[in-house]
């Protein structure tokens, strides 16, 4: 089998230990955000934080425009000037829970994407999210990491491959926004 058949194999095993239970549950939160008009924040390093940043776009506009309910989502990974002067003064592992200090607010909702879900700024984000009494999300790969007992509802794609995990988070993430694009209107 060559290489492109492998890994297509392989991808479709890995997006097979999804829990779609667990995706309705994320769809449920994040509707539940929307209608109590809750601030959402999300956030990951590398291949992670573009996905949450395009989770953003795609929230924003896509599952925004045009209607009467609309969704109120934060990038924090989008906030570059931010995110530097934090490494730099304070650490990265404070990067993200810092400006959760700032923005969110009890029952808010903070979900993170982490492949590993051992990234020392998502476990601390979702301990300041946890004590802050915002409702945390992970989604995981791996093993789930430190993130995954952290989180009140962790979406897991259970691979180690990290390209399968970041393929599977980006499935798990166009499941969440299509739901509100193509069924409700």
């Amino acid at each position: 089998m060559n290489f492109p058949a492998q890994y297509k194999s392989s991808l479709l095993e890995a997006l097979d230990t999804i829990d779609l239970a667990k995706v309705e549950m994320l769809i449920a939160a994040f509707a539940m955000a929307r209608d109590q008009d809750r601030q959402i924040f999300i956030c990951g390093n590398g291949g992670s934080a573009a996905t949450a940043n395009h989770l953003a776009c795609d929230i924003v506009k896509g599952a925004s425009y045009g209607r009467d309910k609309r969704f109120r989502i934060m990038a924090l990974s989008e906030q570059l000037a931010t995110i530097t002067a934090y490494a730099n003064d304070v650490g990265y592992s404070e990067v993200f829970a810092e400006h959760l200090k700032n923005f969110a607010r009890p029952d808010d909702l903070v979900m993170v994407l982490s492949g590993s879900g051992n990234s020392p700024n998502i476990v601390r984000a979702l301990e300041c999210a946890n004590e802050l009494g915002c409702y945390t999300i992970a989604l995981t790969g791996r093993d789930g990491g430190k993130a995954a007992p952290l989180s009140k509802l962790n979406v897991h794609v259970a691979d180690d491959h990290m390209g399968r995990i970041e393929d599977g988070h980006m499935v798990i993430c166009h499941m969440l926004c299509y739901h509100f694009m193509d069924t409700e209107s």
